[in-house]
């Protein structure tokens, strides 16, 4: 099979409105070797669409950055792109959360597939106001799968979460099922954890924390993930310089959870109280359009958590005012150093999920 493969590479020379083209009025003139692009840093933008963390589909982010949401940094370590992302503002498609982030132009099926998302990247920023019992507090999503079709479920989440105060935080994974029946209301995610705890563990009340994870990440330490999903079944592997090598395995077209009794434990502890407790499709995903998508999708946001204990953070968002949230911590900031995408010839355009969506 005929692959597309774009490597990643460093360079030394030096990127409001739905639109769905990239450089809006926004984008910045290059000047001589002085700026440098975040399309200059990772080279593969032709395959992507860029949404902004003001709710804007910024589209093939070629030559393209924003101030507030999408630029570069350069270290010693070399150069980065940062995604950055608001406690609250306006957001993309149904979601309740701000996001910067990729989002593939070509979907693929899982059972078909031969598909791969590679990324090296570190957390600079999360949340600095949230209800510790609510499990999305002080998280934000760095990579994902999502589903084009249907319900539009996310076969793969990767989160990194750090309470206040705590030096370490912790790396996990979300698989969320592909809801059985119309009502997508009850569909729940189930966590495993990578390095530190899963989604699961959080405070007793509003302000007191779990114990740190010991064998967790650290705001500013890089890690990487590696997503492959070939012949239904996704394959996942982290690794970071100071830390155990992880690797998972899932089947994306045969459920797990089909059945109530399958519902696991860690399910019927967190979501099963707030009414989350479905089962899945027999045949999970098969059948449904995937792709994927990598940046900054921050999980805490102001809603309270009356309405829902595990997803509504009710942090402080200073009614969307963007300078004064960054100014307080209450943002999420993700950087990104390589990645890599090979796309499969059976993928095609994921076109629909944008119409339906902006």
């Amino acid at each position: 099979m005929k692959k597309i493969f774009i490597a990643i590479f460093i360079f030394s020379a030096f990127f409001s409105c739905k639109d769905n083209t990239a450089g809006t009025s926004k984008e910045i003139e290059q000047k001589g070797d002085t700026t440098k692009y975040p399309s200059d840093v990772i080279p593969f933008f032709d395959h992507w669409k860029l949404i902004l963390g003001d709710g804007s589909n910024a589209g093939v982010a070629n030559n393209f950055e924003d101030e507030d949401f999408f630029y570069t940094e350069t270290e010693d370590s070399g150069n980065w792109i940062v995604f950055k992302a608001p406690n609250g503002g306006d957001t993309h498609g149904t979601s309740n959360n701000t996001r910067t982030e990729l989002a593939q132009i070509k979907k693929w099926y899982p059972a078909t597939a031969d598909d791969k998302l590679s990324a090296t990247l570190k957390v600079m920023n999360v949340s600095s106001t949230g209800d510790a019992r609510v499990a999305a507090s002080y998280s934000v999503v760095v990579g994902q799968i999502h589903s084009a079709d249907g319900h539009e479920n996310e076969p793969l989440k990767i989160f990194y979460k750090k309470f206040p105060g705590h030096t370490k935080g912790s790396v996990f994974w979300h698989y969320e099922i592909n809801t059985a029946g119309d009502d997508n209301s009850v569909r729940w995610d189930f966590s495993t954890a990578v390095w530190g705890h899963d989604f699961s563990v959080v405070g007793p009340d509003e302000s007191t924390y779990p114990e740190e994870p010991e064998d967790g990440i650290a705001l500013g330490e890089e890690f990487s993930y590696e997503i492959e999903v070939k012949g239904g079944i996704m394959n996942l592997k982290f690794t970071s310089e100071e830390h155990e090598t992880k690797s998972f395995t899932k089947n994306l077209t045969k459920s797990e959870y089909s059945i109530t009794t399958e519902i696991p434990k860690q399910t019927q502890d967190l979501f099963v109280p707030v009414g989350q407790d479905g089962v899945e499709r027999k045949n999970a995903y098969a059948g449904e359009g995937c792709f994927f998508k990598l940046g900054a999708y921050n999980q805490t946001n102001g809603k309270s958590p009356i309405v829902n204990k595990n997803w509504c953070s009710g942090a402080e968002t200073h009614g969307g005012d963007i300078e004064k949230q960054y100014a307080d911590g209450n943002y999420a900031e993700v950087w990104f150093k390589d990645a890599s995408i090979t796309i499969s010839d059976a993928a095609i355009s994921n076109k629909a999920y944008f119409t339906k969506n902006d």
